[in-house]
């Protein structure tokens, strides 16, 4: 089941990442720009052939605009027909994750190989995040000695499941905890944790080390 207002809100966002106008998607679902603002703004969901046709203006699918996608892993599809694996450069890299947003720290924690995702932004030039103070985070990316640190990988990746293809961003590079007297200035990052709760830590990732893949067809 979806939340009240999901479909209008997955819309929006779908229309939003084409970069598409109200009118330019109603004309590609042959429906009426009031409509398909209608849709947007009201609670409840269409006939299934009205969300057809948006699925397919929208490029995506039917599951994934009525949300049923939600609580499984993406990517179940089968391979796009003559798919290419693409090598991208360090400045390409940079430019796909600079928008910040969800990614993922790897790092070798107290109970062995640990990946965890986090809201991240990119801040004259490293990956930043937040933490607790005093959590399993903080502690085991502490080396216990000083101007030692640990290295650790930070991966993004974004995946187009109609199209069947995506790109995937791997940063290696050591770990620092953002001292007390930079934290206003690296605040202004504007990173908000999803999880909540008291994350005042933040931790900043020096790239040394950006490979990326990009999957694409012909």
């Amino acid at each position: 089941m979806t939340h009240p207002g999901d479909f209008g809100r997955r819309i929006t966002h779908h229309r939003t990442r084409l970069n598409l106008t109200l009118e330019e998607v109603a004309d590609r679902a042959d429906m009426s720009a009031g409509y398909v603002q209608y849709l947007e703004d009201h609670l409840g969901t269409p006939d299934r052939g009205t969300v057809t046709r948006l699925a397919k203006a929208l490029e995506t699918t039917v599951e994934d605009l009525l949300g049923g996608g939600y609580e499984r892993p993406p990517g179940p599809g089968t391979a796009a027909e003559s798919p290419v694996l693409e090598v991208l450069e360090p400045a390409e890299c940079l430019r796909l994750i600079a928008p910040g947003g969800i990614g993922r720290v790897a790092f070798n924690g107290s109970h062995g190989p640990t990946v965890l995702p986090v809201n991240y932004r990119v801040h004259d030039g490293a990956i930043v995040f937040r933490t607790t103070h005093g959590g399993p985070m903080d502690e085991d990316l502490r080396t216990g000695v000083a101007g030692v640190e640990i290295k650790i990988g930070f991966q993004v990746d974004r995946i187009d499941e109609p199209r069947r293809e995506g790109w995937s961003v791997l940063v290696q590079g050591p770990a620092h905890h953002v001292p007390d007297d930079e934290v206003a200035t690296v605040s202004g990052a504007g990173i908000t944790p999803w999880a909540g709760g008291q994350r005042h830590l933040y931790i900043r990732i020096v790239p040394h080390q950006i490979t990326g893949r990009r999957i694409h067809g012909l």
